[in-house]
């Protein structure tokens, strides 16, 4: 079986990082003879917003204005009805605060120690833009990181320190230093890179390409 290793640049708070992932899964089932090594690496969107979060809201009008046809309400349609195809169900309307995602990212680099990275990275998504939850909010990052069978209370007490931010913060950076300026970006064997969220078929096509041309050399 073909080991092919997987860097997943993304920020759980982008909605294209959700649709990405969902179509690496689905690439990654039409090729059942690949084992997948995927690393979920952190980027930060918007390292600026505070610990306690913001009001989602007033966040994206001042991003993206009032409008109601600005990019991010039509980015927002679009995803709406594109991404149940896919598993991944955007419900905007449940969401009421825009967190800061350096904990997540840190609850995920734990999971991924104990093998449960996917899961953790799933959990997240799916808490923040279908369930509307608080993923900046360590008790909610204690009841996701006990869904998916890790120790709560631990999870509680490390992110009430500063166990592995510097960590997370230096892995970020060392992907913005290779290149990685917007996201999700897929790193392939640590030096292919493909950037958005593709269509499953277009990852497919660069799976097999990569392969290719790693087998040539």
């Amino acid at each position: 079986m073909t080991t092919l290793r997987i860097d997943m640049v993304s920020d759980v708070v982008c909605p294209w990082c959700w649709l990405g992932k969902k179509r690496l899964d689905a690439a990654l089932e039409a090729r059942p003879t690949i084992a997948a090594d995927v690393f979920f690496a952190p980027y930060q969107l918007d390292p600026t917003v505070p610990p306690e979060g913001v009001d989602y809201r007033a966040y994206m009008r001042a991003k993206f204005g009032d409008r109601t046809d600005n990019r991010f309400a039509q980015m927002r349609r679009h995803l709406e009805e594109a991404g149940p195809r896919e598993g991944a169900d955007f419900r905007f309307d449940q969401i009421t605060i825009r967190p800061n995602t350096i904990n997540a990212h840190r609850l995920i680099r734990w999971a991924q120690g104990q093998n449960k990275g996917e899961a953790a990275k799933e959990a997240l998504f799916r808490a923040y833009f279908h369930d509307g939850r608080d993923i900046g909010a360590a008790d909610e990052l204690a009841a996701i990181a006990a869904n998916i069978g890790l120790d709560a209370d631990l999870v509680r007490k490390l992110l009430a320190g500063d166990a592995d931010r510097s960590a997370v913060q230096t892995e970020a950076a060392h992907f913005a230093t290779q290149g990685v300026s917007g996201v999700p970006t897929f790193v392939f064997q640590r030096k292919y890179a493909v950037t958005g969220a593709q269509e499953t078929d277009v990852l497919v096509q660069a799976i097999d390409q990569i392969l290719a041309l790693e087998a040539q050399n």
